[in-house]
């Protein structure tokens, strides 16, 4: 199996470069300023799980990609799918299957559209990581998982050989049977903690010290879970219990990544993680005042940014 792994920043080349690291056939899809930085320094891994240095790690620039590969392993962030999607898709034959690890759903449309729904898989992944100024990866916790699957549970061949292929990676890997429900159950955690954490410009200790602030983030999770509901995706028991437990966690600094974007001025996912749900709310006649309080604070934000 030969895997494209588009980008090679800080899931991509994390999870792209374990694979690579166990000896998998992995090709990266670069712009020229990460291919320039590769083939000079490497792909540099630093993680509680081990570091490593991956010298001349196999890239590809868009111009050059002609060549069919099996999978297609996507990390890009939602406001830059479009261009992905047009640096990638020569690389899309009839048997080549799409693992989309982008945040909530809208994507699966757009993917649909362009490749057909038998292309697409579902797939999210939970890692905390970033390039630091050195542009290597680090991962900042030991936790790592991605999971994939066919959208309608089936544990295909080509879910099987994929499964196969990124065993060796020690990445978490888990080929699932219930990945819909699963991408809705990460969206609403997702969602939850970044209109909490932006919104409040804060840490989820910090809400939880200030007077309300564990109605306030206890009322966001229930209406992201609502709208899950509405949508047939009723987060289940045990991640509803875990999620509420980290959300009310007194003295935890955990933050979202798109709370840690807006501090660095950088573009952020508001109509994909927050603006998408508050639409299939509407579409149910599930309320969310909170989340649309937070949503306008981000839409906002963007336009302060031009």
């Amino acid at each position: 199996m030969r895997m494209l792994v588009v980008g090679a920043g800080a899931i991509g080349g994390y999870f792209g470069g374990r694979m690579l690291q166990a000896g998998r056939d992995i090709t990266f899809l670069v712009r020229p300023r990460r291919a320039a930085e590769l083939a000079s320094a490497g792909l540099v891994i630093k993680s509680p799980n081990g570091d490593v240095t991956l010298k001349s790690p196999p890239t590809i620039q868009a111009d050059s990609l002609t060549e069919k590969f099996d999978a297609v392993l996507l990390s890009c962030k939602a406001f830059d799918l479009d261009d992905a999607i047009k640096s990638f898709a020569s690389a899309v034959g009839p048997q080549t299957a799409i693992i989309p690890l982008l945040n909530g759903m809208l994507h699966l449309d757009v993917l649909d559209k362009k490749f057909g729904r038998e292309r697409v898989l579902g797939g999210l992944c939970a890692i905390a990581a970033t390039l630091n100024d050195k542009r290597e990866v680090v991962q900042l916790g030991p936790l790592q998982s991605l999971n994939f699957g066919e959208r309608d549970g089936k544990l295909s061949d080509r879910v099987r050989a994929i499964a196969d292929f990124m065993e060796a990676g020690k990445i978490g890997s888990v080929a699932s049977e219930n990945i819909i429900q699963e991408m809705w159950e990460k969206w609403v955690f997702l969602a939850t903690l970044a209109a909490c954490t932006c919104l409040m410009r804060t840490s989820v200790g910090n809400i939880l010290a200030a007077p309300g602030g564990k109605d306030f983030i206890l009322g966001m999770l229930d209406e992201s879970s609502a709208v899950a509901a509405a949508e047939g995706h009723d987060p289940r028991g045990p991640f509803f219990e875990r999620t509420r437990g980290m959300l009310t966690a007194e003295g935890s600094q955990m933050t979202a990544s798109m709370f840690r974007d807006i501090k660095a001025n950088a573009p952020v996912e508001a109509d994909h993680v927050i603006g998408d749900l508050i639409a299939r709310g509407d579409a149910a006649k599930v309320p969310v005042p909170k989340l649309r309080t937070a949503y306008t604070h981000l839409k906002a934000y963007e336009k302060q940014r031009g």
